[in-house]
């Protein structure tokens, strides 16, 4: 029974390790992820910048799976190319080693549990803070002090089951073996990492056995399990991008193919290369005998050797990636880039989800092109051609709708600062309205089809060159709009054009509107097509309602709420 207690103590010490960096991650995330974000779409213009900022955002936020998401973001709308991400990628693998570094630097042999106290008393006003940025340091300091907590508690549970014993009966089993020995810890190491779900945590508990002095336990056998971890946490991002999209699978695949590069180079000279270490610690550092040093000596020079190998190869990584994982996807599949699985985090699914409003919004300024066809078709098959793609597009945008929202409400539950929150806000009104306009532009094109079906009498050469007219503002106002959801700023978009646009459609449906009255009352046409021509003008007019609805929930991102159009 005590065993078991001391079992449960020992995963329960690795759950708190496992909570203190996850909080500690998503507070920084959430305090600095709008200048995170920025940084990583402005430094990388070459492999060198990519590698120097993904190396610095990881070690800020202690998580190179933040880092990804961010970079994956990135790649699937556009503002960064496969290539800089492999770049980044590589700067997070060697920024992620800083949490070894730590460990090493505070070691085993002092009571760190003593600072959880303390940085938890300090937490403690922030957290209940009314401004969002003092919550998020709060944050962070309660994730410091959980991860400090649960380290002092993994070694003291571990003490309890005389983990170190069992360590060294199971060495003497298989020790003796050379290359072979080595090859058995790189695959514990990668196994054990894909259970934690934590390349840190394996770390810390490598770092923890090996700070024990384990009979058979040394730097050889230690540095095995750090490469092994290095090729775990990939295995559980490849897992993570399955259900991912192709961009997202690709960048999973490139940081599996540099991570396994590595520990093959490593272990073609691994006792050189772990002998260099122990010599760069003893007379570079002047620790020697260190153990925890020179496992994190040894961490952080793996990776900074693979990365100087690898740089010069970004473009045929990038080629090979693209190779093995061709995009077979439909080109007009509901969703290209929010993804499912555990690539999402609360606050970058919002820049993922953002880009879906874009595509959303394209989607919308095609049916423009769709109803032109239906205007000018002569043919009924030419109309009938029109009209299914326009019934297309429409359903399409209420699946996106629906899909879209469904996803924010999800990334609602999760952790978000309060400016995040609001934008989820903005960006759910402004799906509400994107599918107003595709029901709007559908609504155009039954209308084209019920004077077609009811209505012998064709439009007047006036009529057309009216309604032309209006589609062409239509067009104007929905191509101002994909500008500003294109091009994200930090501050609110001018929107002076906007509504020139929307003021030029009001105008142009009232002129046709008194003058419709005036043919009719004149006998130029009918009365039933001019309720069809007015019909037509008065849903162009609902269109640029809700396009100018959508622009100033844009605005409302930076500003103090929206404004709808009347």
């Amino acid at each position: 029974m005590t065993v078991f207690l001391n079992l449960l103590s020992l995963l329960g010490s690795l759950g708190l390790f496992l909570f203190g960096m996850k909080t500690m991650s998503e507070g920084l995330e959430k305090f600095a992820g709008d200048r995170l974000r920025n940084i990583l779409a402005a430094m990388t213009r070459n492999r060198v910048m990519g590698v120097l900022t993904g190396l610095s955002v990881t070690a800020l936020i202690q998580s190179s799976s933040a880092t990804t998401v961010m970079v994956v973001s990135f790649v699937n709308a556009g503002l960064m190319s496969l290539a800089q991400a492999i770049g980044v990628i590589m700067g997070a693998n060697i920024g992620t080693t800083v949490t070894a570094w730590i460990i090493s630097f505070v070691g085993f042999k002092v009571d760190i549990a003593a600072l959880a106290l303390p940085l938890l008393a300090v937490g403690i006003p922030l957290v209940f803070s009314d401004s969002s940025r003092r919550k998020s340091i709060g944050e962070f300091l309660y994730g410091f002090a959980f991860l400090f907590m649960g380290l002092n508690l993994l070694q003291q549970s571990a003490q309890s089951l005389d983990v170190g014993t069992m360590v060294a009966h199971l060495l003497a089993s298989v020790s003796g073996g050379g290359y072979l020995t080595i090859l058995l810890f790189v695959v514990v190491g990668a196994l054990v990492t894909v259970l934690v779900q934590s390349s840190s945590a394996a770390m810390a508990i490598t770092l923890m056995l090996f700070d024990m002095n384990i009979p058979g336990f040394g730097l050889a056998q230690a540095a095995a399990l750090a490469m092994g971890q290095n090729i775990g946490t990939t295995v559980t991002a490849v897992i993570a991008s399955l259900t991912a999209n192709t961009q997202a699978r690709r960048a999973a695949l490139a940081h599996m193919f540099f991570n396994v590069f590595g520990v093959c180079v490593v272990l073609v000279v691994f006792y050189p290369f772990c002998h260099g270490v122990e010599w760069f610690v003893a007379e570079v550092m002047n620790a020697s005998g260190n153990k925890l040093f020179e496992l994190s000596a040894f961490h952080t020079a793996f990776n900074v050797v693979n990365t100087l190998i690898l740089i010069w190869f970004v473009p045929q990584i990038e080629r090979l990636v693209c190779r093995l994982m061709p995009d077979h996807s439909a080109s007009e599949k509901r969703l290209h880039f929010i993804s499912g699985g555990l690539l999402s985090t609360a606050e970058l699914s919002l820049f993922q989800a953002r880009s879906e409003v874009g595509v959303m919004a394209r989607r919308c300024h095609r049916m423009v092109e769709m109803l032109r066809d239906a205007l000018a078709a002569e043919r009924d098959a030419e109309f009938n051609d029109a009209y299914e793609r326009l019934e297309h597009y429409e359903q399409i945008t209420d699946n996106m709708e629906s899909e879209i929202g469904d996803y924010l409400r999800q990334v609602a539950e999760g952790r978000l600062s309060a400016k995040s929150k609001h934008h989820i806000a903005c960006m759910l009104r402004q799906i509400d309205e994107l599918e107003s306009v595709g029901d709007s532009m559908f609504h155009l094109g039954r209308t084209l089809l019920h004077k077609r079906r009811n209505e012998p009498q064709p439009f007047t050469l006036w009529q057309v060159q009216r309604m032309t007219e209006m589609l062409g503002l239509v067009d104007t106002a929905l191509s101002q709009m994909r500008d500003v959801l294109d091009e994200p700023s930090q501050s609110a978009p001018d929107l002076t054009s906007h509504y020139a646009t929307e003021q030029a459609i009001n105008d142009l449906r009232t002129s046709c509107r008194a003058a419709n009255i005036e043919a009719v009352n004149s006998g130029e046409y009918g009365y039933r097509l001019g309720v069809f021509f007015n019909d037509f003008i008065a849903e162009c007019e609902k269109v640029g309602d809700y396009v100018i609805n959508t622009v100033q929930e844009e605005a409302s991102k930076e500003e103090n709420g929206p404004r709808k159009a009347e």
